[in-house]
């Protein structure tokens, strides 16, 4: 793009891997949707601070590619203005000489027969003194006519100039904005390559940490996966069938155990198997989860957490196996776990991103015990807050975001690969792929083709440096979400067989080509696909 500096860096990683990318968007051209989760919401501190840069950048670059925007009609409407005013002085030149030539005719004509017409000649040729007022009147009409054909186009002449030369300082300036906001993008994408730079030391630090955390989960996961096969094992050892409620029994050891309702054990079971999954904001297993997705998977139960806390009996004495609901209450009902002990839950976590062993955290809003009988909806809390939108112990970002990372840096173990090469997806966008491709595989009788999936921050910011009129805005981007693929073999082009296939039967799946990308919107882009988005 014309006037748009790519720093050196920047350029050598683009030079060495070779030929320019498609025009990507991302998101609808325009739309701009910095990270607004507050600290709390990212799953480690380090990463929250980076998400905290790399919102600064996309805040400047939003408003510069917005900018930019607005520039460009400015200098279009400029040329066009600027074409009509100099088209009008053209005009008006060519009146003022054809004006000029018939004035000149006219007067060459008059001074070849007799000179040209005054009073003194009018006295001499008038036959009586009102042939002498009639001469006299008409030849100053004729005289003044003359006058002002000429004037006029004069007068049109000089307007038309001056509109042109008002005309050409607009577009100047327009040209000049443009050409101001071009060198301030090219900086901006400067500072954001650099970033990246920045980012590749700290998101060193960033990785130790989450793996650090990571592991801490699963070997808290692991630890807990142990207990309750233990717990398990003491039941069968001892020959206890549990029954439809809570007793409790005495093992020849001395101990005593609490043996959980029948209906308990096997959703327990359940969630414990379910341990290391991935989180996703809509999903009832078995592959990934939702919060309430796990309730629901694990008891049989239906409706969103909310729809849970009031119609299930309210328990103050928690148990391994009942609900545990949380909020804060101007959150409304937002997440739901399964309580193993008056400390410990187990739940899918949108910040975690995965089913997980956490601690319960303060804002409890109640308990319940599914194996007893329900209870007719009754009144729960609902959400007063009017900011931010918390699901699932996370933020529900409206930009389709999810996860306790930012865009662009969600670690590869809460994505989850598609089948195709190297390409990972958010892991339910991923199974709904799976599910696209085999359908097009039995249609067309080959793999279906594909360039990208997810997409790396870095990477985001490599593509805008390139073509910034037309990539996403770095960390705004579905493929930094893992909810956008770009397709090839066919489907990359409007009018062929592969992209009709797409636009008949990837609804289905839950994918689509948004509808800022479709032929006559601007910004056509038959590759780029998104799920659920």
């Amino acid at each position: 793009m014309p006037g748009v500096r790519v720093g050196a860096a920047l350029l050598s990683v683009i030079v060495m891997l070779g030929a320019q990318p498609p025009n990507e968007a991302g998101v609808a051209p325009g739309a701009v949707a910095p990270d607004s989760r507050p600290g709390e919401a990212f799953a480690d501190p380090v990463v929250a601070q980076l998400q905290r840069t790399a919102t600064d950048v996309q805040r400047e670059l939003g408003v510069l590619a917005n900018d930019i925007h607005i520039a460009e009609q400015a200098v279009r409407d400029s040329a066009s203005a600027l074409d009509q005013a100099r088209a009008a002085r053209e005009a008006a030149d060519a009146a003022v000489r054809a004006r000029q030539a018939d004035m000149d005719r006219y007067a060459s004509a008059i001074l070849s027969s007799f000179g040209r017409p005054n009073q003194f000649q009018v006295l001499l040729l008038a036959r009586s003194p009102d042939d002498f007022l009639d001469g006299s009147s008409l030849m100053a009409r004729v005289q003044e006519a003359e006058a002002e054909d000429l004037a006029g186009a004069i007068n049109r002449h000089q307007a038309a100039v001056r509109a042109e030369e008002t005309a050409s300082h607009a577009a100047k300036a327009a040209a000049d904005r443009k050409a101001d906001l071009d060198r301030r993008n090219g900086d901006a994408t400067n500072r954001a390559a650099a970033i990246t730079g920045e980012f590749r030391s700290k998101l060193a630090q960033t990785n130790s940490s989450v793996v650090a955390m990571q592991q801490a989960q699963r070997t808290r996961n692991d630890q807990t996966a142990a207990n309750w096969r233990a717990y398990l094992d003491k039941l069968a050892a001892s020959g206890i069938r549990p029954g439809a409620t809570s007793t409790e029994a005495t093992l020849q050891s001395g101990e005593r155990l609490l043996v959980l309702p029948e209906a308990t054990i096997r959703a327990v079971t359940t969630t414990v198997g379910a341990l290391g999954k991935p989180y996703v904001p809509q999903g009832d297993g078995p592959d990934a989860y939702s919060c309430d997705g796990l309730t629901r998977a694990a008891y049989g139960l239906k409706g969103s957490a909310a729809e849970q806390m009031a119609v299930l009996q309210p328990v103050t004495d928690p148990q391994p196996g009942d609900l545990v609901f949380i909020g804060p209450a101007r959150y409304g009902v937002q997440h739901v776990g399964i309580a193993l002990d008056p400390r410990t839950m187990i739940s899918a976590d949108a910040r975690l991103v995965g089913v997980v062993v956490t601690d319960i955290p303060a804002d409890v809003l109640g308990y319940a015990r599914p194996s007893l009988t329900a209870r007719p909806a009754q009144p729960v809390p609902q959400r007063t807050d009017s900011g931010l939108v918390w699901r699932c112990g996370g933020v529900d970002l409206p930009s389709g975001g999810w996860s306790g990372y930012p865009n662009g840096l969600i670690p590869t173990s809460a994505l989850c690969p598609i089948g195709i090469g190297e390409h990972r997806l958010r892991c339910d966008a991923a199974f709904s792929f799976q599910g696209l491709a085999a359908a097009f595989s039995s249609a067309f009788g080959r793999a279906i083709c594909m360039t990208d999936s997810y997409r790396t921050f870095e990477e985001q910011v490599r593509l805008y440096g390139v073509k910034p009129a037309l990539a996403a805005v770095p960390g705004t981007s579905n493929h930094g979400w893992g909810l956008a693929v770009d397709l090839c073999g066919g489907a990359q082009s409007f009018g062929t067989a592969e992209y009709a296939w797409m636009r008949a039967n990837a609804g289905r799946f839950g994918w689509q080509n948004p509808s800022w990308a479709l032929p006559g919107r601007g910004r056509e882009e038959p590759w780029h696909w998104e799920y659920g988005v």
